[in-house]
């Protein structure tokens, strides 16, 4: 690996161990001409399905899109980062092992909607307003309503 300091093409490993949740490998590295060391992470590239939109067109499947939805949802909600990284990576993980090369964006939608209702009541209704173009107030207070009726997916009392 190239030296990040002096652009030597000459590093060793000076230690390597199990990172995250064992899915990546931590190396610390020296490089032979300069004497300093670093970081790298070693992971396994995986190939993501293409999403399609709703207009047909097709895009790589972009986590930080995924990731920038449910956060802005979950705006100023007290649900730990944990959890919302946990609902991230299972996404994530339902993507790729679907076994498809291309795969609706309807359904990464409907897979974020389950995740923030198990997350939080009010994130799931803010992420639906959006992403189900409620039509009028009816509408809103439908899925409100539904929402009060049909109990969490975790059993507890409603959130909304």
């Amino acid at each position: 690996m190239k030296c990040p300091f002096c652009g030597a093409p000459d590093t060793r490993v000076v230690d390597s161990r199990l990172a995250g949740e064992g899915d990546q490998v931590r190396r610390r590295r020296e490089c032979v001409s300069c004497s300093e060391r670093f970081t790298t992470f070693e992971g396994a590239e995986l190939n993501l399905p293409r999403v399609i939109k709703r207009d047909g067109s097709r895009e790589p499947f972009a986590e930080a899109k995924l990731r920038a939805g449910m956060m802005h949802a979950l705006e100023k909600r007290p649900v730990p980062t944990d959890r919302i990284e946990a609902e991230l990576a299972r996404i994530k993980h339902r993507a790729l092992t679907q076994g498809e090369r291309e795969i609706p964006a309807k359904r990464i939608g409907e897979w974020v909607m389950e995740a923030l209702r198990e997350l939080d009541q009010v994130a799931y209704i803010r992420f639906a307003s959006v992403y189900l173009s409620f039509a009028d107030v009816r509408a809103f207070r439908e899925m409100v309503e539904r929402l009060e009726r049909e109990p969490p997916p975790d059993g507890g009392a409603p959130t909304v």
